[in-house]
């Protein structure tokens, strides 16, 4: 199974789109599966459904920051080499998607009532969540070569 699959896979079961980005990929960095959850766990829905940045940007870039972030070491060259790969990821995710902020992306709020409602009549988690997974797993592939 590719990495994509996978990540479409944990979206499937029920993981928020920031799990299923961040727990796919942190293995492949030393990150165990269950911290990997728990740590992307507040980042689904534009962080706790809030509406802001994606969860699989933010997941992504959790993920760019294990392969390419400055540690303990201070590594200067690193944070340059991360902000640049994560500048990357957000030019072609918002190119795709229109737009990085979930409110955006999906046309409601999923913190309120009316907004959840909206986004479950209009089958947005299939129309817009799971492309938004897909298209994160492709840009993450494409950029961690």
């Amino acid at each position: 199974m590719s990495r994509i699959e996978e990540a479409l896979s944990r979206f499937k079961e029920n993981f928020s789109c920031a799990q299923s980005i961040f727990s796919t990929y942190a293995p492949h960095y030393g990150l165990d599966l269950d911290k990997a959850l728990k740590i992307s766990t507040g980042f689904g829905g534009g962080i706790a459904r809030n509406g802001g940045i994606c969860g699989a940007v933010t997941g992504s870039y959790m993920v760019i920051g294990l392969k390419y972030g400055m540690g303990v070491s201070k590594e200067a060259e690193a944070k340059e080499k991360t902000y640049q790969v994560i500048n990357e990821f957000f030019n072609k995710f918002q190119k795709e998607n229109g737009s990085v902020i979930c409110k955006e992306i999906l046309g409601c709020n999923i913190n309120t009532a009316e907004g959840m409602d909206y986004f479950n009549q209009n089958d947005l988690l299939e129309k817009k969540c799971v492309h938004c997974v897909k298209n994160a797993a492709e840009i993450l592939e494409e950029l961690l070569q």
